[in-house]
């Protein structure tokens, strides 16, 4: 569907000149950046060495950069051609180290697998089950993307890691600074300072916090050490495969999780490329969800951490009005490259903590925003308001309780994880439920 020029800077299938495609692309890079602290701190609970660190971050690089590739481009049968990156996806984490302190790596990679296999399964199921997700129950899918990720971009603008550590009221000067800039570049910039607003906050904010910032100056020390160019350095802990049929039940859960999270994103990806579709084109978050999956069990083929598609990126196109697809190409190309680049990737890591919480704050913003209005876009009625209010309660009820779930049931706390699948999960069924009257009619009708 074609789009009028004055609604995007580029259009979803708009190839930009090579100048802006490669900014464009770095733009990205550096929300698609933060995502590399996993990996690290995976390497150090399971006491990596050097080399294993090193060789799980690229390889964890290379998978995202491949999947970005995938998605956007859409090969036949395969991607939902939007400008969705991947990251390594923090939904796994602790199942996947969990898996690894069982059986080594091995085990992990196997169940990993099996994970983006099921999330395969799922990618033809949410297309026959599209009547069960009406525009309020997408809208609050969407916001929810948006919600997910309040907890680290917060934290990380105000400085603090661990529970129980002190504000800084520096870092929180850097951040809101970061913070202003993009978001003044966005509303009353024009042209080029509105489509790089969120790289010209971030290199500003940067410079700030190497003033500003304690300590911060010697920190960017060890990128001197950093190699120029290295491959990935594979140790004995990434050969074979091993599976537990006692993890089945867990990592089907989170291959679930990890489609509805990855159907929001779409949908949000969607909304935001093609806002004059009325209704949800399912054949494309088909193919989307189709080659989420296939890129999580290329992770565990390879030896990298699983994958998800990036709330973060998603959010950044929605505000600069840059949505073409060629842009997640050349993110996932640069990604895949910095991969062999561990200087780079180093220097990059190192993004001021206010500066990265600023980013994922100024990108989240449009998800939130895009979901409400979904959500409200057409006429309300109760029915409407016990799905969403339920849901969305019991939901965020993880974020705020999450002492409550640890000592629940098991089959509730399978169900109870995280903001966002939970909130997917109770909406639809709810959605289901309250409307039983309406199919019961339906089918009279039918059978008549």
């Amino acid at each position: 569907m074609n789009q009028k020029q004055d609604q995007f800077q580029y259009t979803v299938n708009e190839v930009p000149p090579a100048r802006h495609l490669f900014f464009l692309s770095l733009q990205h890079v550096f929300l698609m950046i933060v995502s590399l602290s996993l990996p690290i701190l995976f390497a150090n609970q399971l006491n990596g060495s050097i080399e294993f660190t090193n060789a799980l971050v690229s390889i964890s690089m290379i998978v995202a950069g491949l999947g970005s590739i995938i998605q956007s481009v859409g090969i036949p049968f395969i991607g939902s051609k939007y400008l969705c990156p991947n990251v390594c996806g923090p939904s796994y984490f602790a199942l996947s180290l969990s898996a690894a302190w069982t059986g080594g790596l091995a085990l992990m990679k196997g169940m990993i697998i099996f994970a983006g296999l099921i999330e395969m399964a799922m990618a033809p199921i949410v297309e026959k089950l599209k009547f069960a997700f009406p525009s309020h129950v997408v809208g609050l899918v969407v916001a929810m993307v948006g919600v997910s990720i309040i907890k680290p971009s917060v934290t990380s603008l105000y400085g603090v890691s661990l529970k129980g550590d002190s504000v800084s009221i520096v870092f929180l000067i850097v951040g809101v600074i970061t913070l202003l800039i993009m978001v003044l570049a966005n509303i009353w910039g024009k042209g080029i300072i509105r489509i790089y607003c969120l790289l010209t906050g971030i290199i500003v904010g940067w410079i700030i916090a190497i003033f500003l910032l304690p300590n911060y100056a010697q920190s960017l020390s060890v990128v001197k050490s950093s190699a120029w160019f290295a491959t990935p350095k594979l140790t004995k802990e990434f050969l074979g495969f091993k599976f537990d049929p006692k993890l089945i039940v867990p990592f089907m859960i989170i291959g679930i999780s990890g489609s509805l999270k990855s159907f929001g994103n779409l949908i949000a990806a969607q909304k935001m490329s093609e806002p004059n579709l009325k209704k949800p084109d399912f054949s494309a978050i088909r193919k989307g969800l189709l080659a989420d999956g296939f890129t999580t069990a290329l992770a565990g083929l390879i030896g990298g951490l699983a994958v998800d598609t990036s709330s973060s990126n998603i959010g950044l196109a929605g505000a600069t009005k840059v949505v073409s697809r060629w842009i997640s190409v050349g993110a996932g190309v640069m990604f895949l490259t910095l991969a062999f680049f561990p200087k780079f990737v180093t220097f990059l890591s190192l993004m001021p903590k206010p500066v990265l919480g600023a980013s994922i704050l100024f990108a989240g913003s449009f998800m939130i925003s895009t979901g409400l209005k979904e959500m409200f876009e057409k006429e309300w009625d109760t029915k409407k308001t016990f799905v969403v209010g339920i849901s969305l309660m019991l939901g965020l009820s993880t974020a705020f309780l999450p002492e409550l779930y640890a000592r629940a049931p098991e089959f509730i706390q399978t169900l109870f994880t995280d903001p966002l699948p939970t909130t997917a999960i109770l909406a639809v069924t709810l959605n289901l439920l309250f409307n039983l009257d309406v199919l019961f009619k339906k089918s009279k009708k039918t059978i008549a």
